[in-house]
């Protein structure tokens, strides 16, 4: 067989290749999408921090960010109030129909903190980040 045309001496291409998020944190973040109540305590690796908090679903997340935008002032304030509903509306609205059911690219938290290397705790109550972002992640919160 001649170089020409093995696979293995071929010049090589470009890969593009894109982030994939763990499966099992994409099926852990489905089961509880299916609970609004539900919260379960993880730990998360983030762009080399660790995000500890409470796994929650986008509903949760949703009620919850409207819930603390009640309180904000000014011009636009109860707009965005209804923001996390209007995203999904057009969403909807863009498709034509209800989206179909896939595993979730995103990831939802409350009471959230995060710790850098300079070891300062980083409150925040929402927090919400893609699942192609976090490279490891455990149940439970550090103790």
């Amino acid at each position: 067989m001649s170089t020409e045309h093995d696979p293995l001496h071929q010049p090589a291409a470009p890969i593009v290749t894109e982030p994939v998020p763990d499966l099992q944190l994409q099926m852990l973040v489905r089961l509880i999408g299916q609970d609004a109540q539900a919260a379960l305590p993880l730990t998360l690796v983030v762009g080399g921090c660790f995000l500890y908090g409470d796994l929650i679903s986008h509903e949760a997340w949703a009620a919850d960010w409207a819930h603390g935008l009640r309180g904000v002032d000014g011009p636009g304030a109860q707009l965005l109030e209804r923001f996390p509903q209007l995203v999904d509306q057009a969403v909807v609205d863009k498709r034509g129909h209800e989206a179909p059911q896939r595993l979730p690219q995103w990831i939802h938290v409350r009471d959230a903190t995060g710790v850098t290397g300079n070891g300062r705790p980083v409150l925040m109550p929402l927090w919400r980040g893609r699942l192609t972002d976090v490279s490891g992640w455990s149940l439970g919160k550090p103790g």
